[in-house]
C-alpha cells in the first residue's frame, strides 16, 4: 500500500518507460510510503512541498476569520503506512489525493474536533490524483469550492496535516496557473495546475488551498523540494477539476477521459539526430496501443505531434493539457511530422479504457 508522500523523478530514462497504452493522461508519477504526508514536483528530482515565506499585505489580516471557517472542512486522512489530507465536499464525503491512499480499501478520516471515523474508499481517478472516501450517516461541515481559477497575485492559504502536525496553515500567493510538472510520458499526468508559494510538505496532500474569500481553489497535490534547489514551489489541482471528478466519480464510480492510443515522449535533441527528425520541438509517437484512435486514424511510430487543433504542442505536458480539455467523442486535427512533411490527420478520440 502506499502512504502519501508524493516522490518524482525525472530522467531521460523515463522517456522509455510509459505505461501500456500510455497517451492522454500519462505523465508524473506519485510517490513511495513514507510514515508522514505529501505532494510533488518538476524538473530533476521532486517530492513532496517546500517552505517559504509570504509577503505580507493587508490581505493577510484576514486569515485567522478564514481558517477558523474552513479548518472543520479539513480533515486529517490515515491509512495504514501514512497519512495526509482531506477536505469534507459534502455531510458523508471527503475528497483527497489517489496517492494518499494508494492501495488502501478503507482509510480513517480525523475531523478538526479530534474526532476520529472509519471511512471507505468509494472510488479513484489515477489520471487526476484524486479518491473519495466515504462516511456514511454523517453530518459533516462542506467546505465552498471556487468555481473560477484564482488571478496570479491573488492570497492563497495552505491547510492540512504536514508530517503529522496537524490543523496546520501556511499562506503565500498565487504564483501561476497553469503549469505543468514534466514527466515525459508517465501516469499520472500532473498538467494544468494552480501553483503556489503557501508552503507544503508532506501530508499537506490532499488538503485545501483557499483564497480570501473562504473558497477552496484547489486541492494541494505536489511541491518541488528544497534538494531541487526550490524555495515554495507548491501545486493543486483547481477546484473546478475537482468538482467535476467528484460529480463523475459519486454518479458513475468512475472518471471519462479522452484517449488517443500513443505512448508520448518528450523529443530531444539526441533523439531527433538518432532518428533524422527535422524539429527542435514536439511530441515523438514511441508506440501506438492497438485498436486505438491514433492507430485507426494513420498515426505512426515515429510521427512528431507538433499541433493539436492549431494549438502548438511542444512538449508532452502540452499533448496531455490538450486531451484533458477533450470529451470522448471528440474530433480532433492533429499536426504531425513525418519524413520531414508536416501532415495534418483527423482524429475521433476514444473514452479510455479503464486498464489503458
Amino acid at each position: 500500500m502506499r502512504a502519501i508522500p508524493l516522490v518524482v523523478v525525472l530522467s531521460a530514462a523515463l522517456l522509455a518507460s510509459g505505461c501500456s497504452g500510455g497517451d492522454s493522461d500519462t505523465a508524473a508519477t506519485t510517490a513511495p510510503p513514507t510514515a508522514g504526508p505529501t505532494a510533488g514536483p518538476t524538473t530533476t528530482s521532486v517530492a513532496s512541498a517546500p517552505t517559504g515565506s509570504p509577503a505580507t499585505d493587508t490581505g493577510f489580516n484576514a486569515i485567522p476569520d478564514i481558517v477558523d471557517e474552513l479548518q472543520p472542512s479539513v480533515v486529517s486522512v490515515v491509512v495504514e503506512n501514512g497519512e495526509g489530507s482531506g477536505v469534507i465536499v459534502d455531510a458523508d464525503t471527503v475528497v483527497t489525493n489517489a496517492h494518499v491512499i494508494g492501495d488502501a480499501d478503507e482509510a480513517q478520516v480525523v475531523l478538526a474536533s479530534g474526532r476520529r471515523l472509519d471511512a471507505t474508499v468509494e472510488a479513484i481517478d489515477p489520471r487526476t490524483d484524486l479518491a473519495l472516501l466515504s462516511l456514511p450517516g454523517e453530518d459533516l461541515p462542506a467546505a465552498t469550492f471556487a468555481e473560477e481559477l484564482p488571478r496570479v497575485g491573488e492570497l492563497a492559504i495552505a491547510l492540512g496535516n504536514p508530517l503529522g502536525f496537524e490543523k496546520t496553515v501556511t499562506a503565500g500567493i498565487i504564483s501561476g496557473l497553469h503549469r505543468a510538472v514534466p514527466s515525459s510520458g508517465q501516469t499520472p499526468a500532473l498538467i494544468d495546475l494552480i501553483q503556489t508559494d503557501a508552503p507544503i510538505s508532506p501530508g499537506n496532500s490532499g488538503g485545501a488551498l483557499v483564497n480570501a474569500r473562504g473558497e477552496v481553489i484547489g486541492i494541494n497535490v505536489a511541491y518541488i523540494p528544497p534538494e531541487a534547489r526550490a524555495v515554495s514551489i507548491g501545486f493543486a489541482i483547481p477546484a473546478a477539476t475537482v468538482t467535476s471528478v467528484v460529480e463523475q466519480l459519486q454518479e458513475n464510480g468512475r472518471v471519462r477521459h479522452a484517449f488517443l492510443g500513443v505512448q508520448p515522449g518528450d523529443l530531444t535533441p539526441q533523439l531527433s539526430e538518432r532518428f533524422g527528425i527535422e524539429a527542435e520541438s514536439g511530441v515523438l509517437v514511441v508506440s501506438i496501443t492497438e485498436d486505438s484512435p491514433a492507430g485507426e486514424a494513420g498515426i505512426e511510430e515515429g510521427d512528431v505531434i507538433v499541433a493539436l487543433d492549431g494549438q502548438d504542442v511542444l512538449i508532452v505536458e502540452d499533448l496531455l493539457a490538450r486531451l484533458r480539455e477533450r470529451e470522448p467523442g471528440d474530433e480532433v486535427e492533429l499536426a504531425v511530422l513525418r519524413d520531414g512533411e508536416r501532415r495534418e490527420i483527423g482524429v475521433t478520440l476514444a473514452d479510455r479504457p479503464d486498464d489503458g
